[in-house]
């Protein structure tokens, strides 16, 4: 076990683990309560791989009203419960504990309404997040965020985390496309907050929820925003001689006021990795890479991209290509969005979720590489440039420990860079475990106990996804104070 801590199991808790199983067949029958320890395997982390614990029980509900009688029920017998979705998390926000039931909303697949006049969906929240596209491309409207797992991420998962993507330049992310959702606190009460309208009376409670990493309760079905499909988009790959040329290229389109659609960035060693897996065509000759694509009249595409051209040559750009036809234009995307599953075909790696000024990547891409290479470590830095959301990959070997401390040191380093250039912690992967030690470098004491208290509102006994968010030393105090 790395150097993260976890939670010691309850030895109270594992004792009534027949009773509870019982307890719980009793709300879910037949298969939706996984207890041989096989099948709880399958459940035993989630993206950040390199944390790893076997749950006591998985349950899987198929209704809202399993899910509030599951809640219900671990709130009486004191038992921790960690809410899951498909376990995409690179965070550990889905890491279970040997004494917690993982209560999956894997059942919870169904598009429920498509109301094309107010431009919303309604869906279960076990449903992929390109599956809510799928449902509705059809009548030529899409779902805007798209985060790189999104073949297998649920629309749990991305309210629990604030999703994002590469397109979230333009369209934003999951707070800026939620507009309600049904709610199940510890208790076993079902909330409606927001709905169909773009503004909700009253407290903001949906802003509360979405991104609040499962600490509050479950979100069982969801209202999503949906969009109509642009006349046209187009993608434009540009190689740069070096990272630093493509950081202050992406500045200098945003300065001069150019809100593309994405803005995509991959360094060297990305571009090779996925180059190798995709067969985008992606330039191997160049330090560094951006995919920069507008949407529009044909047209607007046309002077759109005439002005990031120029803008790019003038920052060095020595390679660039439109892509022609519609294959191209996917190919093109495909590298970006196999990133991460090309990256492990060849290495362990973690990825790391710091935010920054836009104005500040020349100087953090270098110190990131400074950070690596004092480490001993390889780094392939793949991101959303456009609104400052970095994802540096650094590669490790899972199987030494020293490379596994040597990485987790530079993915702290990392992250305290990207805030002391006057970014934050997490852009769209959330805290989880991996971010939980780093908060106070964030926030202060006072900010972070009143952080607390609203957590302590939902949940007082902190059953709900324990052991994250929350520095392990703050939580003892659960903000009683």
């Amino acid at each position: 076990m790395s150097g993260i801590a976890l939670l010691a199991p309850d030895p109270t808790i594992l004792a009534r683990r027949d009773a509870i199983v019982a307890g719980l067949r009793a709300i879910v029958p037949g298969e939706g309560v996984i207890v041989s320890e096989d099948e709880r395997r399958a459940f035993e982390s989630d993206a950040l791989t390199a944390y790893r614990r076997v749950p006591m029980v998985v349950v899987l509900p198929s209704t809202t009203e399993q899910v509030a009688e599951v809640l219900a029920f671990c709130s009486r017998e004191g038992v921790p419960v960690i809410p899951r979705g498909a376990g995409t998390s690179l965070a550990g926000g889905a890491l279970p504990q040997e004494d917690a039931v993982v209560l999956g909303v894997a059942k919870m697949s169904k598009v429920l309404d498509v109301d094309l006049a107010n431009r919303t969906v309604r869906v279960q929240t076990g449903v992929t997040n390109l599956g809510v596209s799928a449902a509705i491309a059809h009548e030529g409207f899409f779902y805007a965020p798209d985060p790189s797992s999104q073949l297998a991420c649920t629309i749990a998962g991305n309210v629990a985390m604030n999703s994002g993507g590469a397109h979230c330049l333009k369209y934003g992310v999951t707070t800026n496309n939620l507009l309600g959702v049904t709610f199940v606190t510890l208790k076993g009460e079902i909330v409606e907050i927001g709905g169909d309208a773009l503004d909700a009376p009253g407290l903001d409670m949906l802003g509360l929820i979405c991104g609040s990493e499962g600490q509050f309760g479950v979100v069982t079905e969801a209202t999503l925003r949906i969009l109509p499909l642009a006349e046209g988009a187009r993608p434009i790959l540009f190689g740069f001689p070096s990272p630093e040329a493509a950081g202050a290229c992406v500045a200098a389109v945003l300065g001069a006021g150019i809100v593309p659609v994405a803005i995509e960035y991959m360094d060297k060693l990305a571009i090779d990795i996925c180059e190798d897996f995709a067969k985008a065509g992606y330039p191997r000759d160049v330090g560094a890479m951006l995919i920069v694509e507008v949407e529009g009249s044909a047209a607007e595409i046309d002077e759109q991209l005439a002005r990031i051209g120029a803008i790019a040559e003038a920052h060095g750009a020595t390679y660039a290509r439109q892509a022609k036809t519609l294959a191209e234009a996917a190919a093109i995307w495909k590298g970006r969005k196999s990133a991460f599953g090309a990256m492990g075909r060849v290495s362990d790696y973690i990825c790391m979720d710091g935010t920054i000024p836009t104005g500040k990547l020349p100087e953090v891409l270098t110190r990131i590489g400074e950070i690596c290479e004092a480490q001993g470590l390889k780094v392939a830095n793949i991101f959303h440039a456009g609104d400052g959301n970095l994802h540096p990959l650094v590669l490790y070997d899972m199987n030494d420990p020293v490379s596994l401390a040597k990485a987790e040191r530079a993915g702290e380093d990392i992250l305290l860079a990207c805030v002391e250039a006057g970014g934050c912690l997490t852009g769209e992967h959330g805290v989880g475990i991996e971010k939980r030690d780093l908060m106070t470098a964030q926030f202060t004491r006072i900010e972070l106990m009143q952080q607390m208290r609203v957590k302590s509102v939902f949940d007082p006994a902190w059953l709900l996804n324990p052991a994250k968010v929350f520095p392990l030393e703050n939580r003892i105090a659960k903000a009683a104070a």
